[in-house]
C-alpha cells in the first residue's frame, strides 16, 4: 500500500489547477490519476478557442490550453500517472487502481474526484433502427479530427443545442464536413439565443421541436427518420453526432459508500467540497455537468484550499444540515452543496453561493430555508444565489 497526502483522480482542468495549488500550498505528495493515455481532459481534443482567459488573460486553442495545465502541474512537483484507472474508491481515502503494472491499493490522507462528466449516448436516449459505422458523440467526432486527421463522414446531422453542439459544428466546418441538419426537441436552443444564427449563417438547417426517432443503415449511416412538428420525415445523410446531454462520470460512486445526490447525479457535497466521507473532496464537471473549462480550473484550486485546509487540521467537522431549493414545480434540476457545515471564519468555503440549474424555464419564488428568491431563468444556466449560514456542527 502506497501513500500520498492527496490522490487526484482526473487530469482535467479541475484536477491539474487543483494539483498545481496543492504544490503551491506546499502540499508534500501529490498524485494524479489519469485513465488515458494523456494528461489535460477534454481541452485536449478541441481545436478551437477561446480557453485561458479566465486563467492567464489570454486566448489559447484547446491542446495548447490543456498542455499548459499539464506543465504548470509537473513543474510544481505533483505526479502525474496516465493509463491509470480507478477501480474502487474505499472508506478514508483508500483508492484501488488499475494499470499496465497491475492492481494496487493507494491511500490518501484526501482524495479529491476530478472525473468530469459525460454526454448521454444513443442507447439512452431509446433511438431505434440499425447500428451503422458513423454514429458518435462530440467527444468521439473531436478526437478523429484531432489525432486522425479526418472525419469518417461528410453530411452528419448533429443532435442537440447545447454549446457543445455548436463545438461539433466548427469541428465538422473546418474538417471538410457540412451538417445535413442541426436538430433540437425544444422550441429554441438550449445555448443563448444568438448561436441560432451560426448553423444558419453557415448554411446548415436548424430545426426546432424535432427529435430523431431512428437510424438507418447497413455498414454506414445513409438516413435518419425524425419526428418534427410536420411529422415522420427521412432525411439523407452520412453520420450522426449526439451532443450534450451531459451527466456526471459517477461510475466509481455508483459503487462506492459515498452519498449520491439525485438531481446532478454527482456526490453530495458541504460548501467546502467534501462528501459523505470527510477523506473526500470533488470538483470540476463531477459535481454540475456542465461547466467551462475555465469554471472548472478555477474551482478545482478553491476546493485545494480547503483539502489544504483539512490537511492541517483547520476545517469545521462535516456537519448533516441538508438544504434544499424549493420552487412551486419541480422545475429545478438541481443544487450544491447540498450539505452545510459549520462556518469558520478563517476559512473560505469552496463554494460560496448556492448554484442551481433548472430543467425547463421557469419565472417565480427560490426558497432556501427562511429565505426566498425570485428568478427568472431558462434551463441549464447556472444560476447562483446566497447561501445560508450554519454556525454550529450538524448532530
Amino acid at each position: 500500500m502506497t501513500e500520498f497526502d492527496v490522490i487526484i483522480i482526473g487530469a482535467g482542468p479541475a484536477g491539474l489547477s487543483a494539483a498545481t495549488e496543492l504544490k503551491r500550498l506546499g502540499v508534500a505528495r501529490v498524485l494524479v490519476l489519469e485513465r488515458e493515455r494523456d494528461a489535460g481532459g477534454i481541452p485536449r481534443h478541441c481545436l478551437h478557442s477561446p480557453y485561458g482567459m479566465r486563467e492567464w488573460h489570454r486566448v489559447m486553442f484547446g491542446p495548447a490550453y490543456a498542455r499548459r495545465l499539464v506543465d504548470e502541474a509537473r513543474e510544481a512537483g505533483a505526479e502525474i500517472r496516465c493509463q491509470t484507472t480507478v477501480t474502487a474508491l474505499r472508506p478514508g481515502g483508500e483508492v484501488e487502481v488499475s494499470s499496465p503494472d497491475g492492481v494496487h491499493i493507494l491511500t490518501g490522507r484526501a482524495v479529491l474526484l476530478a472525473t468530469g462528466a459525460r454526454e448521454t449516448p444513443r442507447a439512452a436516449r431509446l433511438v431505434g433502427g440499425t447500428k451503422p459505422g458513423g454514429v458518435m458523440n462530440t467527444a468521439t467526432l473531436q478526437g478523429f479530427a484531432t489525432f486522425s486527421g479526418g472525419l469518417p463522414f461528410k453530411r452528419p446531422v448533429i443532435v442537440g443545442t447545447e454549446l457543445v453542439s455548436f463545438s461539433a459544428l466548427v469541428t465538422c466546418l473546418t474538417h471538410g464536413a457540412r451538417p445535413s441538419a442541426m436538430i433540437e426537441s425544444g422550441a429554441r436552443p438550449t445555448a443563448r439565443a444568438v448561436m441560432a444564427l451560426a448553423p444558419r449563417l453557415m448554411g446548415v438547417p436548424l430545426r426546432f421541436g424535432t427529435t430523431i426517432t431512428a437510424i438507418h443503415g447497413r455498414t454506414r449511416v445513409e438516413a435518419v427518420t425524425l419526428d418534427t412538428p410536420e411529422g415522420a420525415q427521412d432525411i439523407q445523410c452520412d453520420g450522426v453526432v449526439f451532443t450534450g446531454g451531459f451527466r456526471p462520470e459517477n461510475a466509481l460512486l455508483r459503487n462506492s459508500p459515498l452519498a449520491v445526490d439525485a438531481g446532478s447525479l454527482g456526490p453530495r457535497i458541504d460548501q467546502y467540497g467534501r462528501l459523505s466521507d470527510p477523506a473526500y473532496f470533488a470538483a470540476g464537471n463531477v459535481l454540475h455537468a456542465i461547466e467551462t473549462a475555465g469554471w472548472c480550473w478555477n474551482e478545482g484550486r478553491r476546493v485545494a484550499r480547503t483539502i489544504d485546509a483539512a490537511l492541517r487540521g483547520a476545517l469545521p467537522p462535516l456537519g448533516s444540515t441538508l438544504i434544499t431549493a424549493k420552487a412551486d414545480t419541480d422545475a429545478i434540476k438541481f443544487a450544491l452543496p447540498q450539505v452545510l457545515s459549520a462556518s469558520d471564519p478563517s476559512v473560505a468555503p469552496a463554494f460560496d453561493r448556492m448554484q442551481l440549474r433548472l430543467s425547463r424555464a421557469y419565472r417565480g419564488d427560490i426558497v432556501m430555508g427562511s429565505t426566498t428568491h425570485r428568478v427568472e431563468s431558462r434551463p441549464e444556466r447556472r444560476i447562483l444565489l446566497p447561501l445560508p449560514r450554519v454556525t454550529e456542527p450538524g448532530p
